[in-house]
């Protein structure tokens, strides 16, 4: 009992040490990772800042840009209508083509009634003389702007194209270039954020990154991770000042969702390492005991053998010299017991042969046998609900041995004065054997550990007959034994479930 009390002290003090480091362990990696995490976060901080101010700079711009856009088309229609104005009263034409060569920004051609371009202002140079080229143009400028009538000599018509200057056009061609430069900053951020631009509905997707595109169209998917970020961060309103809005929404990099789980991987990584290293270590230490317990067991056989032939000899001496026919009936028993004791040792760490036994004459012998060796005191009963034949797959010697430690351990638990009953009960499948004593009992946190190699209560004894017990009926009857039930000074009840 102190060796393994001990034992069980240096497992206890090994967890709780283990426990200790582990909570260490745990306590100051995350630590370290809520330092990084706190500057992934800050970095993602930033780059939602900076997307907003880019957003708010886009809006700026483009409010400046239809600022810029009203002014030019008011600038543009003034000019058309002056020269309009101008045309209806001049009987000088060269006063129009003056108005028209004066203008340095807005593209127009002067065509004559039949729509021939007479001339042309603030277009490809290279091309002011391709009629197929002007023609194209005036196509273009008419589905944006209806052409100026300009009435010339003597009831002659000639129209005025003309649509938005060089500088609009460069500015609206700018500020695309700016929305697009925003939507692909959005998409590929250099902080790794997931993130997905939506129109106003929130469903439609404009843009994404950090996203598995394959998976972006799927209406379930996009739903539920647009709430996910959602409830992770405010979503960016992004205008343009054209009065429609798209919105932003993004949630933690993924490294920053790793660093969150990483401690837990690790440790859960290092304790299944541990894991499978105690597995081994502990399969290892019980082939490690069997090796003991086959050579302990084939060394006690051999240590018999000897003396039992002399035993034997020595017998048949006697009886030639006329010793007592009851006395040597006696000492031959005797030697049958040891004989029976050195097959069991020697059947220990090989696969025992298994019949079909009836049990109940097993038990009987065996009962027998312990009643003889014990106080009066004690009352050996077996049930056997009137069952006349139980059949079991036993090595008989082997089930003795096991029967005898029972019954020595529960009368050693009695003190010598006390009940035991064995119960047998045949079911379909499994017999069970049910060896109830009224001794002191066992704890319930003991139930298991009585088992173990070295366990007893005793004061001299090595505490290997249960563990012994165990092994004969599991390991070689690929059977159970168990504590069924326990009560302190009531008694305790052992159950062994064999195979038919």
């Amino acid at each position: 009992m102190s060796i393994y009390s001990k034992k069980q002290q240096w497992k206890l003090w090994l967890f709780m040490t283990a426990v200790i480091i582990f909570g260490a362990s745990l306590w100051y990696t995350n630590v370290l990772v809520n330092k990084i995490a706190k500057e992934e976060r800050k970095k993602v901080k930033l780059w939602a800042d900076a997307i907003q101010k880019k957003a708010n700079l886009v809006k700026y711009t483009n409010e400046l840009f239809n600022k810029i856009k009203t002014d030019e088309r008011k600038k543009v229609e003034l000019w058309a209508e002056a020269t309009k104005q101008l045309s209806k009263d001049l009987s000088d034409y060269s006063f129009v083509l003056k108005v028209v060569s004066d203008n340095t920004t807005v593209p127009v051609i002067l065509a004559d009634e039949n729509r021939t371009p007479l001339t042309s202002r603030n277009l490809d140079p290279k091309k002011e003389n391709d009629k197929a080229y002007l023609i194209a143009q005036m196509k273009e400028m008419r589905e944006v702007q209806e052409p100026i009538k300009i009435d010339v000599y003597r009831g002659k018509k000639n129209y005025l194209y003309y649509k938005d200057s060089k500088l609009f056009s460069e500015l609206k061609t700018v500020l695309d270039d700016l929305v697009k430069s925003f939507i692909s900053e959005v998409a590929v951020n250099s902080a790794s954020v997931p993130v997905i631009y939506t129109d106003s509905t929130k469903m439609n997707v404009i843009a994404s990154g950090n996203i598995d595109s394959s998976k972006i169209h799927d209406t379930t998917f996009l739903k539920t991770t647009l709430i996910t970020m959602s409830s992770q961060n405010q979503p960016i309103e992004v205008e343009f000042g054209d009065g429609s809005k798209s919105y932003i929404f993004y949630q933690e990099s993924k490294l920053l969702t790793q660093l969150k789980y990483y401690p837990y991987v690790m440790f859960g990584t290092i304790g299944m390492f541990l894991l499978i290293a105690y597995l081994l270590f502990s399969t290892a230490r019980k082939v490690e005991q069997n090796q003991v317990w086959v050579g302990m067991a084939k060394e006690t056989a051999h240590q018999l053998g000897t003396p039992l032939s002399a035993l034997i000899a020595w017998l048949e001496y006697l009886r030639s010299t006329g010793l007592n026919p009851e006395t040597a009936t006696e000492i031959e028993k005797d030697i049958k017991r040891l004989e029976t004791i050195t097959e069991r040792f020697s059947k220990i760490g090989s696969i025992p042969k298994l019949d079909y036994v009836d049990l109940l004459p097993v038990l009987n012998e065996s009962v027998n046998y312990i009643k003889l060796r014990t106080s009066k005191n004690v009352l050996f009963t077996i049930d056997t609900d009137n069952q006349t034949e139980v059949l079991a797959q036993l090595n008989v010697p082997l089930f003795e041995w096991v029967i005898e430690n029972l019954c020595r351990n529960a009368v050693d638990a009695m003190n010598g004065n006390g009940s035991i009953t064995i119960k047998l009960s045949d079911q379909t499948q499994y017999v069970y054997i049910d060896i109830t004593d009224t001794g002191k009992g066992i704890p319930k946190s003991k139930y298991k550990t009585i088992f173990e190699p070295g366990f007893t209560t005793k004061e001299r004894g090595w505490g290997l007959g249960l563990s012994l017990t165990k092994r004969i009926i599991e390991n070689y009857h690929s059977g159970k034994i168990f504590v069924k039930n326990s009560e302190i000074d009531k008694g305790t009840t052992f159950r062994i479930v064999l195979n038919k």
